[in-house]
C-alpha cells in the first residue's frame, strides 16, 4: 500500500498557501493545489481530500508528493508539457500515436466504412480528443471521401500537351476559348420563405421546393482576358450548341482565329456542328480527353456561377432564372479576371502516372 507523503507546513508556507486560497487574482488550479497542501498538512487522506475537493486521489497523491519534494515552488508552475519524466509516458503516447495513424489509415471498424475519433478512441482505450490531436497533426480526415476518374483516353498525352499548351502558350493573332454547357440549371423556389441571416444564426431555406423548369446555360471562356460569352436556351441539342457557335463566332473580330477547347460531349461532335466547323477557316477544335473535365477552365467559371448565385438562388420561373443568369454573366464582364493555368505537362503527366500506380498497386494486392 502506497503511503501519502508527509506535509510538515512551516507558518510562512501556512499563510502563503492560505492567501493563495483568499486571493481573487489566484489561477483555479494554485488556489486548487494549495487546498490540497493545507489539507494533507492537517492529517486529512487523499481519499478524504479528493471527496472535499471533488477530484481524484490520483491527482491529490500527485501535487502532495510534489510538494513534499520541491516545496511552494513546485505547485506554482505547471510542468513543461512533452517534457519526459522517466520516459514511459513519452513512450506510451508515441506508440498510441502511431497506433491511431495505422488503424485509421490500414484498417476499418466492423459496423462502417471508416473510423470516428469516438470508435477510434473506444477500440484504442484512449480519449477521443486525443485520437482528433493526432488526426489533426498529420491531416487525417476519415469523414470526408472525394471522387476521381483517370482517362483512359488512348490519346490522352496527345491532348494534354494540345490543350495545356494553349493555356501556356496561346497563338498569336487568336482568341482561345474554353466551351461548355451547363445543362438543365433548375428553376427552383421554395415551399416556405426563408429566415434571414442574424447574430448567432445563419440563414435557413426548406430542403423541399418547387420546379419551374429548367434551361441550359452555354458559355465561352475567353482565357486571356476573362470575359465570357453566355447564351440561354431551353434545350442542349446540336441545334442550340451551333447557334452558340455562330454567336461566338460575330462577336470575335475578324481577323483573329478562333481556338476552341470542348470536352467529348456527343453535341460537340455531331455531324452539321462539325461540317460548319469545316466551312470556318478561322476555327479549330480541340478536344480534352475524355473524364478530363478538369482540363476545360470554363467549368471552373461555371463552379463560381453555381456557388455565387444558383445554390440559394430562388427563382419563380425559367424566365427570372435565365435573367439572372444574364445579369450574373454581365458583372462578371465588368472586372473579369482570367484564370492562370501553372501546371506544365510533365507535371501532370507525373502525377497522373503516380496516381496509376497506385491503382495498379491496389488492384493486384
Amino acid at each position: 500500500m502506497r503511503i501519502a507523503a508527509a506535509i510538515d507546513l512551516s507558518v510562512k508556507e501556512q499563510e502563503t498557501l492560505r492567501r493563495y486560497v483568499r486571493s481573487r487574482t489566484t489561477s483555479v488550479r494554485l488556489i486548487e493545489r494549495s487546498k490540497i497542501i493545507l489539507l494533507a498538512s492537517e492529517g486529512a487522506t487523499n481519499q478524504t481530500i479528493a471527496s472535499e475537493l471533488g477530484i481524484t486521489e490520483n491527482k491529490v497523491g500527485r501535487w502532495r508528493s510534489r510538494y513534499a519534494q520541491g516545496g511552494l515552488k513546485a505547485i506554482e508552475k505547471d510542468r513543461p508539457r512533452g517534457k519526459n519524466h522517466g520516459g514511459k509516458k513519452t513512450v506510451t503516447q508515441s506508440r498510441l500515436r502511431n497506433k491511431v495513424i495505422h488503424m485509421t489509415t490500414q484498417e476499418t471498424p466492423e459496423d462502417a466504412t471508416h473510423w470516428s475519433t469516438r470508435s477510434l478512441a473506444e477500440k484504442l482505450n484512449t480519449t477521443h480528443t486525443f485520437v482528433h490531436r493526432v488526426w489533426k497533426s498529420v491531416g487525417l480526415k476519415p469523414h470526408l471521401i472525394k471522387t476521381f476518374k483517370l482517362s483512359n483516353d488512348p490519346q490522352f498525352e496527345q491532348k494534354l500537351h494540345d490543350v495545356v499548351g494553349l493555356y501556356l502558350d496561346p497563338p498569336h493573332n487568336a482568341v482561345v476559348f474554353s466551351i461548355d454547357e451547363k445543362s438543365s440549371i433548375q428553376a427552383l423556389d421554395r415551399t416556405q420563405p426563408g429566415l434571414p441571416m442574424k447574430k448567432g444564426r445563419c440563414g435557413t431555406m426548406t430542403h423541399d421546393y418547387k420546379r419551374y423548369g429548367t434551361s441550359s446555360l452555354f458559355a465561352a471562356l475567353d482565357i486571356a482576358t476573362g470575359q465570357v460569352i453566355g447564351e440561354s436556351y431551353p434545350q442542349h441539342r446540336h441545334q442550340e450548341f451551333l447557334k452558340f457557335l455562330k454567336k461566338v463566332d460575330r462577336q470575335t473580330p475578324k481577323d483573329k482565329e478562333i481556338h476552341i477547347i470542348l470536352d467529348n460531349y456527343a453535341t460537340h461532335k455531331h455531324p452539321k456542328v462539325l461540317e460548319w466547323i469545316e466551312k470556318k477557316k478561322r476555327l479549330f477544335i480541340h478536344f480534352i480527353p475524355t473524364s478530363s473535365s478538369w482540363l476545360n477552365l470554363v467549368e471552373r467559371f461555371f463552379g463560381i456561377l453555381t456557388d455565387k448565385r444558383l445554390r440559394r438562388g430562388v427563382f419563380t420561373s425559367v424566365k427570372e432564372l435565365e435573367a439572372a443568369l444574364k445579369d450574373f454573366i454581365e458583372q462578371h464582364n465588368r472586372n473579369p479576371k482570367p484564370f492562370v493555368w501553372t501546371k506544365s505537362t510533365n507535371e501532370i503527366l507525373e502525377k497522373v502516372g503516380r496516381a496509376r500506380e497506385r491503382l495498379n498497386n491496389l488492384q493486384t494486392n
